[in-house]
């Protein structure tokens, strides 16, 4: 048989080039140069090229063999993403699960954690297909009042996430200093967290990623050092991940279980995250091939912090569980709680949590300021020095948390309502997240070969659909509990009305309503013109 033909050939050729130009297709054609003067996630001087180590040349349309130095290369941004899984409010929530519900809800931890990746992995193939991060798309996909909208959603949602990180860390302080520091002083440290910050991005990305790789260690063997003094029955910690159970009593730390894996500003880091690997989106065979290689790292990386929240919810479990504390354990007295639990020996339980306690506060204070710079950066497209762009994201954050040191610093009850408060916040901004996120992954002129298939479409639709409903729980049972005044309650009806007709608008644009319902919705709701 004679091989195919030099037509053949060119057709492949112009075809593959085709495919890249729609991957990389942006709003504004036609204007030259244009594209080369918007916001970048990484400058190209700042990626790290990968080489083909052992394997030489490989034809560009087709996946190169699996190699484990290729795979170390790719390592890096899951890390960075997985630490909002383990951020001071998440081990707040761990730690109320194991003192209330005991082992119970270790399986749901397990889920969770499961729904989590998939929504991350999401995000990366948006980022590698597309070559732009998810902020960057949402400004051209949407017209301008929903894109602002949208950008003030999720810097609410980092400044809410890190109030609850900066003042974990501050906690953390208090406990290592022995109460010398008091929390408005912890604040401060924690805010330097963002010199650190520019000095490491300063020796490129790798440095960067190996910093947060200490801080995952060290929060690793902290809470398993807790573990390990604790001694909590690997029976019942068995039967907790294998077995479904849920009561009336548990359904609060259910719901929050669930609630602190999905972080709004994280679905954006991670699409960013995943640039930093030098990827043509030209290439398909190329693109696949970092797909599989940031599924696998970030797969391993949610792995690693799912086995740290479990060390948490299961210590909780052992030294609190149907205990008269266990209802009032939270982040400000835990460090206590364990010290009189577990006593103090050569190394108290108390000092412990301290260490794992600052290292998720810093490590998960300095990815929100990264985050907050892609989120800032790609809604607005500002091209600003990376110093400016991190001191403005530092202040929008570190301000608010300052004041809320000072007026919430008088009792442990105080926080605790912060914290309801904050944890309500960030469960609101979800859907602003999590809607356009499915919306662009499942569309082909922006995904080309790359857009999801429609079983995983449905899939992601009905975890992001079980994510939302879970929240909007707790937001029904907060609102409830908190509405006390005629004025107060018609604020919160006339800003849940709002709140749903902008949920709603973001997914007719996604093409996930039936048409006969879009037909039916105001003329123009559904335009997407700028």
């Amino acid at each position: 048989m004679s091989g195919p033909s030099r037509e053949d050939n060119s057709k492949e050729e112009v075809k593959e080039e085709d495919e890249g130009n729609r991957l990389l297709e942006v709003d504004g054609e036609g204007e030259g140069d244009s594209t080369s003067e918007e916001e970048a996630a990484y400058e190209s001087g700042e990626k790290i090229v990968v080489v083909d180590f052992e394997f030489g040349t490989v034809d560009d349309s087709t996946v190169p063999p699996f190699s484990w130095k290729k795979l170390w290369m790719f390592t890096g941004p899951g890390f960075l993403m997985s630490i909002a899984f383990l951020d001071p409010g998440n081990l707040e929530g761990d730690l109320q699960a194991g003192a209330i519900a005991g082992y119970s809800l270790l399986w749901l931890l397990m889920w969770a954690t499961l729904m989590g990746l998939l929504i991350q992995s999401l995000s990366a193939r948006v980022g590698v297909a597309t070559g732009r991060h998810l902020a960057e798309l949402c400004r051209d996909e949407y017209p301008n009042w929903a894109r602002y909208v949208l950008w003030f959603m999720a810097e609410l949602a980092l400044i809410g996430a890190d109030i609850q990180e900066v003042i974990g860390s501050a906690i953390a302080i208090q406990i290592l200093s022995r109460g010398v520091l008091p929390l408005w002083a912890g604040v401060l440290i924690t805010a330097s967290d963002c010199f650190f910050f520019l000095f490491l991005e300063n020796y490129g990305v790798r440095k960067l990623e190996a910093a947060f790789a200490v801080l995952i260690a060290t929060m690793a063997l902290s809470f398993a050092w807790m573990f390990g003094d604790a001694q909590p029955s690997g029976k019942e910690l068995v039967r907790g991940i294998l077995i479904p159970r849920l009561s009336s009593k548990t359904i609060h730390q259910a719901v929050g279980v669930v609630g602190c894996v999905i972080m709004p500003h994280n679905v954006f880091l991670h699409s960013a995250l995943v640039q930093s690997r030098k990827i043509d989106p030209h290439k398909k065979g190329r693109v696949q091939e970092a797909l599989n290689y940031y599924n696998i790292e970030s797969t391993v990386a949610l792995s690693v912090t799912f086995m740290i929240n479990l060390f948490v919810t299961t210590v909780f479990a052992k030294g609190f569980y149907g205990t008269k504390q266990a209802n009032s354990i939270g982040l400000v007295n835990a460090g206590q709680y364990l010290e009189e639990k577990y006593g103090g020996g050569l190394f108290p339980i108390l000092y412990i949590w301290g260490i794992g306690l600052l290292a998720a506060g810093q490590s998960s204070t300095i990815t929100g300021t990264y985050a907050g710079q892609f989120i800032m950066g790609g809604f607005l497209n500002l091209r600003l020095k990376k110093w400016l762009r991190a001191l403005i994201t530092r202040s929008c954050a570190i301000v608010p948390t300052i004041i809320v040191a000072i007026v919430y610093n008088r009792s442990e009850a105080s926080l605790d309502v912060l914290n309801e408060w904050l944890n309500v916040l960030q469960s609101i901004q979800i859907p602003f997240a999590l809607i356009p996120l499915l919306t662009l992954v499942s569309k082909e002129r922006i995904m080309g070969s790359f857009k999801v298939g429609p079983v995983l479409e449905r899939v992601a639709w009905t975890v992001a659909a079980l994510i939302i409903v879970i929240n909007g729980y707790l937001l029904v049972d907060f609102f409830l509990s908190e509405v006390n005044s005629v004025l107060f309650g018609f604020v919160a009806c006339s800003c849940t009305v709002a709140y749903i007709a902008f949920i709603v608008y973001l997914i007719s644009q996604s093409g996930a309503l039936p048409s006969a319902l879009v037909d039916r919705l105001p003329k123009g709701f559904c335009s997407s013109e700028n």
